[in-house]
């Protein structure tokens, strides 16, 4: 999902006008997933390099702006997965598209070492445009040891006119001297209202933006890509009472990573109501009657999170969901 087709929330608009007030060579954008650390981050970078940026941000006009909307900027240099570089626009080095290309490799899930040279040796050439240059790094939990070392020594002394934006969904994974050598931003969690008025404003109806965004627990960036998926709000309050009977097609056009993420929410759900807890991602109306004994969702948890630990790469998908499906299945009517 591209930022260029989405309304900058407003309190993505306001974080970015509080930390363009504030000095500092490099930032760590830190919280929970869906809360738009990677548009704070590009807005920083946008407002660093603009040719005419006020106290709230880029002017959106000038060529220095246009340059980043069409991935093509000289004195920005963006680190991300190489599966997410791709999904978003951005270019990767001639040399990583010709190994993709002649399916030498596949793209790659973290942030590759060679990469993470080509931006220290970026951070140390002179300005194309005189204006300084800007590195962004995303999801920076995403770098190895290896990378993030690679990283370190510049961030320890950078040069004159190179900033860094590091943004993160799980900042407690990275080196304790990366995170040392930033000024930490805790993302803010908005207010539902707002939320709510903000999806509806990308043209989802009010009932399904409720639904989406209970179903995301909260976070808007994700509801919104929940929406945009194609999926129904219906689809998703059926699913506990599909699954607890072994209904595969209500699963069926979805990945192994996404099937576990959506059955790891209903066995929090279903967790929390066995100790007598409110769910978080479905209504309550929309859980089993009958709750299983705590033994067999503990049990069930350990299982879903060993299995997305191969999620990305499943030996068959087909028997994968098969398999998880029937687990639910058995779980939900287990009696101990």
């Amino acid at each position: 999902m591209s930022e260029q087709t989405v309304e900058l929330a407003p309190w993505i608009a306001a974080q970015r006008t509080s930390l363009l007030a504030q000095r500092g060579h490099a930032w760590l954008l830190q919280g929970p997933s869906g809360l738009g650390q990677y548009a704070l981050g590009l807005e920083l970078v946008r407002a660093w390099l603009c040719d005419a940026p006020t106290e709230q941000g880029a002017c959106g006009q000038c060529s220095s702006c246009h340059a980043i909307d069409v991935r093509t900027h000289a004195d920005l240099c963006v680190l991300m997965p190489e599966v997410q570089m791709m999904a978003l626009g951005w270019p990767l080095s001639e040399k990583a598209q010709a190994d993709i290309d002649d399916k030498k490799r596949k793209p790659s899930r973290e942030i590759r070492v060679e990469a993470m040279r080509d931006a220290v040796e970026f951070s140390q050439r002179t300005s194309a445009r005189g204006k300084g240059k800007a590195v962004l790094v995303y999801p920076a939990e995403q770098m190895n040891h290896i990378t993030a070392n690679a990283l370190l020594k510049t961030l320890e002394e950078p040069p004159g006119d190179v900033r860094f934006v590091l943004a993160s969904e799980a900042a407690h994974q990275l080196l304790p001297t990366i995170r040392s050598r930033c000024l930490g931003h805790t993302m803010v969690w908005p207010a539902q209202d707002q939320m709510l008025q903000w999806l509806q404003g990308q043209g989802i109806a009010a009932d399904a933006a409720v639904s989406f965004l209970r179903a995301t627990g909260g976070r808007p960036d994700d509801a919104l890509a929940l929406a945009r998926s194609g999926r129904s709000p219906q689809a998703w309050s059926a699913l506990p009472q599909a699954v607890a009977k072994g209904d595969v097609t209500a699963l069926g056009d979805w990945s192994p990573a996404q099937v576990i993420d959506a059955l790891q929410k209903l066995c929090h759900d279903l967790l929390a109501a066995s100790v007598g807890g409110a769910p978080r991602y479905f209504a309550p109306a929309e859980l089993p009657k009958a709750v299983p004994p705590l033994g067999a969702l503990t049990r069930w948890s350990r299982a879903l999170a060993k299995a997305a630990r191969t999620a990305d790469h499943p030996f068959n998908a087909g028997l994968m969901l098969e398999a998880l499906v029937a687990q639910a299945r058995n779980t939900l009517h287990s009696k101990h």
